[in-house]
């Protein structure tokens, strides 16, 4: 049987899930198969994320345009990767790698790049007759993931006083993945109803979560807990919760700070109390970006604090890159690393990152971004690392539910297990 070489790459522009451009690209190979694949797009954004090639062409989209990547992928990436065989997904990456040559993907940018790595896959798994999580996963894949659903939005990724970005629930206690998603909309719903009642707006942020004001960053926990319960399951046996403060958007001139309920200034040993008394009060078993980026000794304190009774994710400190997360393990930073594909360009080093983290005894969470589109990569991606966590915002918005929608086709045919906290409890 001849190669499945690639013919042809084309890229567009399309929206996302915030009405801002992207990039689409289609790879052709020569047996007539096409993969096609979207790029996301992130809000609260790590300094130390692969670079996101934007136009700065304020005529078009403000600015935000992707024309130069798209024409990188047109006049550069493409004609070298013609002739390649498809299936040999870490040679095609290498070569994309290669070809920018620099350190972030400045040169041709993180989205041409990434764009063309899925699209690559997509149209191997197509050629090969498999799902892309076994493609990539092979024999080994065996978890469908827990969900961590983002179902009330404050931060960055909504217009309300919330200096925390995400309060999530964690379906966790529940025995398959579609009974975890029914509670998880259920929840959702009852939140909407309790809101409702409190005469507090209902319209959601950029994640799909509900935003509106409330009286100080610990509200959103209480009212949480009550939808859990109103929803007719148990906090802390079916149902855990999670935040992502998104810390490095609160961090000036080494402290932290918040403005709700007032303006005031927070050190990291005071933040680290906090979440200690936040840990005690309620079910929290995941906190992501608990400090910023570069307080690497704040890290490690909060490590030692709480690192044995929650997960602490590391999303804008590792931003997926290997380099980044082996400073956090030799530090003793976190315990879990946030893996967004955007972040570091190529399908191959994401895999390369779980891989680093999972044997190091850091737990793995596959994560959308606030600007997302309805390329569900991310469902198998989390199938096939065997990492047992997604993260992918509420049960709300196409966007969003195309990833939960996609694990539970995959539960239906291929009968995984779920994690639930098999990989949330040490």
């Amino acid at each position: 049987m001849a190669r499945p070489v690639i013919t042809r790459i084309t890229a567009r522009e399309i929206l996302d899930s915030r009405g801002n451009p992207t990039l689409e690209v289609d790879c052709y190979l020569n047996n007539g198969i096409m993969g096609r694949a979207s790029v996301p797009s992130g809000a609260s954004v790590g300094s130390f994320e692969a670079l996101e090639l934007r136009d700065h062409d304020h005529t078009r989209f403000f600015g935000k345009g992707v024309l130069k990547a798209i024409a990188n992928i047109h006049e550069i990436i493409a004609p070298r990767l013609l002739g390649m065989d498809a299936t040999d997904q870490f040679r095609i990456d290498q070569t994309l790698i290669e070809l920018d040559g620099t350190r972030n993907k400045s040169r041709l940018g993180a989205n041409a790049i990434l764009g063309v790595s899925l699209a690559v896959c997509r149209a191997a798994a197509v050629c090969a007759g498999l799902p892309i999580y076994r493609l990539l996963g092979g024999a080994g894949t065996r978890l469908l993931p827990t969900p961590l659903l983002n179902i009330i939005n404050g931060g960055m990724h909504a217009p309300n006083n919330l200096d925390i970005q995400e309060y999530m629930i964690v379906p966790a206690g529940l025995a398959n993945f579609r009974e975890a998603i029914r509670a998880a909309a259920e929840i959702y719903q009852a939140l909407k109803i309790l809101l409702e009642e409190q005469n507090k707006p209902t319209f959601v942020g950029d994640e799909g979560g509900m935003a509106p004001n409330f009286a100080d960053n610990e509200e959103p926990l209480v009212i949480i807990m009550q939808a859990i319960e109103k929803a007719g399951y148990h906090p802390g046996e079916q149902i855990y919760l999670a935040i992502d403060v998104a810390a490095s958007t609160l961090y000036k001139e080494n402290a932290y700070r918040f403005t709700n309920p007032r303006e005031r200034t927070i050190t990291a040993e005071e933040l680290i109390n906090l979440y200690t008394a936040w840990i005690e009060k309620y079910p929290i078993i995941t906190i992501e970006d608990g400090l910023a980026e570069e307080d690497w000794d704040g890290w490690h304190e909060l490590t030692s604090a709480l690192g044995n009774r929650v997960q602490l994710i590391g999303d804008d400190i590792f931003v997926t890159n290997i380099e980044r997360l082996k400073k956090g393990i030799q530090h003793g930073a976190a315990n879990a690393v946030l893996v967004k594909p955007t972040q570091i360009g190529t399908v191959s080093e994401t895999l390369d990152c779980i891989k680093l983290a999972m044997e190091n005894g850091y737990r793995a969470v596959v994560s959308h971004r606030s600007g997302e589109t309805d390329d569900h990569f991310i469902a198998d991606l989390a199938v096939a690392a065997n990492c047992g966590q997604i993260k992918t915002g509420a049960p709300c918005r196409g966007e969003r539910t195309a990833k939960y929608n996609r694990l539970i086709r995959i539960e239906e045919e291929d009968h995984l297990p779920y994690a639930g906290l098999t990989t949330l409890l040490r």
